[in-house]
């Protein structure tokens, strides 16, 4: 990412990119999730807060995946699924993970991996099939050597994302080795290992593309907001919210709209915003953490932390804060 900022703190949409993967598990019915971060614990702060079943687990040296899924292997339940999601893909959701879950167990596999079809496969782990069309391995392209040719040509990509028979990984994580062009320890290797035991490897293909798209720089970043956003638009406006330019609207995953709610162009709605039924936002309009009641009209302003009660309507270019402690925004002659 060229940046001080660590990859996954990196904001999309109103949410640090490692939260989008911890809001899809927690809403997929997990019942731990396992965040494994550096020894700085700079992503402690990211986690959800006063939430026990969210935990931190440390990876000392970047020694690659299944060095990670080892760092979290005492949060893991023997007897239990498991589910290895990466921090920078944050397309997945709650419905892809559990499709996933439900695969996994209608093969009966010792692992089931995420895969998906791509035009352009540039940066992924290949998939290779055997002839009966069961995974053999996976093949990562992260350095040149790492693989052939032929197998550059393939379109299956992995999409770094497993559902493991829990005893069964913690059992073969040992035996990956590091004979690799980066000379690390990749989670993918489990796949043979298994594979080598009699142990059924299953794939599931996303029935959406997209789904475990992964984020590398800032232009991963950019394609990936691209789509974060259009799925926040499209569940307002599948909830009777009018967004009258989406390409021109900016709003975060946190904000709450009530229904008929014009949103103008050139708006953001940003934050923990929350505006009530038939308010007219914009054109140009910011909200930051703001609060609107019902019916407000609030056109080429400004507002950061304030509330806004039923009927408001400030005039144009207003500049709205939070109020001193036992004052409000209030109407006064059809302005505020």
């Amino acid at each position: 990412m060229r940046s001080a900022l660590p990859k996954v703190l990196h904001p999309l949409c109103g949410r640090p990119l490692i939260g989008w993967p911890i809001a899809a598990a927690r809403a997929a019915g997990a019942q731990r999730v396992v965040v494994v971060g550096g020894p700085d614990r700079a992503l402690e702060p990211a986690l959800p807060p006063g939430v026990p079943d969210v935990v931190l687990a440390v990876q000392h040296e970047p020694r690659g995946t299944a060095d990670a899924v080892l760092a979290a292997s005492s949060h893991v339940d023997r007897d239990a699924p498991v589910v290895v999601l990466s921090g920078d893909a944050p397309l997945l959701t709650a419905d892809d993970l559990r499709a996933l879950a439900q695969a996994h167990a209608e093969h009966r596999a010792a692992a089931t991996m995420l895969t998906m079809v791509l035009d352009d496969p540039t940066g992924y782990g290949r998939v290779v099939r055997g002839p009966d069309g069961a995974v053999e391995r996976v093949v990562e392209t992260k350095k040149p050597g790492d693989a052939t040719p032929q197998e550059l040509e393939i379109r299956e990509v992995n999409g770094g994302i497993y559902a493991f028979d829990g005893g069964k990984l913690l059992d073969a994580l040992p035996q990956v080795g590091s004979d690799n062009a980066q000379g690390e320890l990749y989670l993918p290797d489990v796949l043979p290992i298994l594979r080598a035991r009699d142990e059924i490897v299953a794939a599931h293909v996303a029935g959406d593309p997209d789904a475990a798209l992964g984020i590398n720089d800032r232009a991963d970043l950019a394609r990936v907001r691209a789509v974060a956003q259009r799925r926040i638009h499209d569940a307002h406006l599948k909830a009777g919210v009018t967004i009258v330019d989406p390409a021109a609207t900016q709003i975060d995953v946190g904000v709450a709209i009530g229904p008929d709610t014009t949103v103008a162009p050139f708006s953001s709605l940003l934050g923990a915003t929350r505006v009530g039924p038939g308010c007219t936002i914009g054109p140009c309009t910011t909200l930051i953490d703001a609060t609107l009641g019902a019916n407000v009209a609030i056109p080429h302003a400004y507002v950061a932390g304030a509330e806004l009660p039923d009927g408001s309507a400030p005039g144009p270019f207003a500049d709205l804060r939070p109020a001193p402690a036992g004052a409000t925004v209030g109407n006064a002659g059809g302005g505020a």
